[in-house]
């Protein structure tokens, strides 16, 4: 069940993005605060298995822009993975924004071999690679950017 996050969630979420492995220490506390005070317009949506979140989507809207919104954060426990959960997370954030007449997603990622099946999980699901920032998260880690256009018809 897709959902949107509640407080309750908030420890069950970390633990989640703990054991993604997708985060270091550092990131995950950031994580934590953002999650403990996210911003008005922020969106979680929380995929569970009945008891407790297994996965989870974070996004918000860019500020100074029409309609555009970043998908900050997709991941699925590693015990549900490869069961389609993190396709219908971002399904669902797909139709939630084009019901609110939203124009454009952006994905950012690293650009390193560890990531190669986040980036192909993007280009699968309809994201175009749109920019490579090298260096950018630190020497030799370089940000990928793809873009979703929201208005294109669904098929």
């Amino acid at each position: 069940m897709i959902r949107p996050s509640k407080p309750e969630d908030f420890d069950s979420l970390i633990a989640l993005a703990t054991a993604s492995g997708l985060f270091n220490p550092d990131q995950t506390q950031m994580l934590a605060e953002m999650l403990r005070s996210p911003e008005k317009n922020d969106v979680w949506f929380t995929d569970d298995d009945g008891n407790a979140p297994v996965g989870v989507a974070y996004l918000a809207p860019e500020k100074m822009t029409d309609g555009t919104w970043n998908l900050y954060w997709i991941a699925v426990h590693p015990d549900y993975q490869r069961q389609g959960r993190g396709r219908a997370l971002l399904a669902h954030v797909l139709q939630w924004l084009r019901q609110r007449g939203q124009r454009l997603l952006i994905v950012e990622t690293a650009g390193i071999d560890d990531f190669d099946y986040v980036r192909a999980f993007y280009a699968n699901n309809g994201f175009e690679k749109e920019a490579r920032i090298r260096d950018f998260y630190e020497a030799g880690i370089d940000k990928v950017v793809f873009r979703k256009d929201l208005t294109q018809t669904v098929g």
